[in-house]
């Protein structure tokens, strides 16, 4: 059986830009949508974090609005009929409208309603939320429903609005820094929080030359902590082992990892990747881009990876200086040529969750 599933097309909506092109092209040069906001969401501290511009969105809830747009851009590109009985959309997000508590039906069953509604999408939409690795657990159950045969394709949009109960939650923990954040950096500080949508669609068929392929995906739960991450990698690495047997090592071009600039995250993924034996490949994490966009995470750093892949380069990981971690990842500040047809998105989570997918380029 083909294992194999094509993806027919991608969207995007952040702060940094409404296409991916253009939001790629903010990411090469460097450029981020992050900054202090001194009383965002009415929280007892400042917030450093990647937001979007409230105004234009007046009058609409934000989270299902951002996911459309994204939605709207995979479908168009994709060039698929939505209303067919034999497509399936799988919503994911963290918290979703969780800002409107107390105020409307703020489960993610009843916002993926409203995206399916908007959407056209006749079949009962699918929730993943899964901390945050939401995204890209999303991901892998699309595949698995395509390879299920329930499906002929499949539309998985993720998606993160920040409110008061989020950032607040992060800064009980004091994971959030003050500064912008710098992934595997000696000096990090903590976190950047950001808002994003991203869409991919996926499919068995319309594969073509140049497209991408999602070859395998993974989802590990090393149990370790609430909050924090295996100290041994344990999760990540078993993730990393599961999916590793389905690429070439010769074609693997790059790790976009999770690197969310916390001292014990980074740590973590430079001991899996020691243990998987990918030291000698290039990483990116793309936290200093976006912020930590949590149910869009996965999404948009992977449509991020493919189109680095297609320029041949690795992105800039922004924010790094001086590695700060125990293992000598191949992590750069500027951007550096890549050699090779595929790479591996690494995300992690609280309560233990890690994810790997293989995406290579026909």
């Amino acid at each position: 059986m083909i294992s194999n599933v094509n993806i027919l097309g991608c969207g995007v909506c952040t702060p940094l830009g409404n296409t991916a092109q253009e939001v790629f092209r903010a990411v090469r040069e460097g450029r981020s949508a992050l900054r202090l906001h001194p009383d965002a969401f009415g929280c007892a501290e400042p917030v450093f974090a990647s937001l979007f511009e409230r105004a234009p969105f007046e009058g609409k809830s934000l989270f299902p609005e951002i996911c459309v747009r994204a939605a709207v851009a995979a479908i168009a590109q994709a060039g698929i009929n939505v209303s067919s009985d034999r497509t399936a959309l799988v919503v994911c997000s963290v918290k979703g409208e969780i800002e409107l508590l107390g105020k409307a039906d703020v489960t993610l069953a009843a916002s993926a309603r409203k995206i399916a509604d908007a959407l056209g999408v006749t079949t009962p939409p699918l929730v993943v939320s899964n901390a945050c690795i939401s995204g890209l657990a999303g991901l892998v159950q699309g595949r698995r429903l395509l390879l299920s045969g329930l499906y002929d394709q499949v539309v998985v949009v993720g998606a993160e609005v920040q409110s008061r109960f989020i950032v607040s939650g992060f800064q009980s923990l004091k994971a959030l820094s003050d500064e912008a954040c710098k992934p595997f950096d000696i000096a990090r500080k903590g976190l950047n929080l950001g808002e994003a949508a991203a869409a991919m669609v996926l499919s068995q068929d319309g594969g073509k030359a140049g497209g991408f392929q999602i070859l395998e995906g993974a989802i590990r739960n090393d149990a370790n902590h609430i909050s924090g991450p295996s100290r041994t990698g344990e999760g990540s690495f078993n993730a990393l082992r599961y999916v590793l047997p389905a690429v070439d090592p010769q074609e693997l071009a790059f790790i976009s990892v999770h690197g969310t600039s916390t001292l014990y995250n980074d740590e973590m993924e430079s001991i899996a990747l020691d243990r998987a034996g990918l030291l000698d490949v290039p990483v990116c994490a793309l936290k200093g881009s976006f912020g930590h966009t949590m149910g869009a995470a996965g999404i948009l750093e992977s449509v991020m990876g493919m189109l680095a892949l297609q320029e041949g380069i690795v992105l800039p990981t922004r924010g790094f200086e001086r590695l700060g971690v125990s293992r000598p990842v191949k992590v750069s500040a500027t951007e550096v040529p890549a050699s090779g047809k595929a790479f591996i998105k690494l995300l992690s989570g609280f309560g233990g969750v890690n994810g790997a997918l293989v995406f290579r380029q026909s």
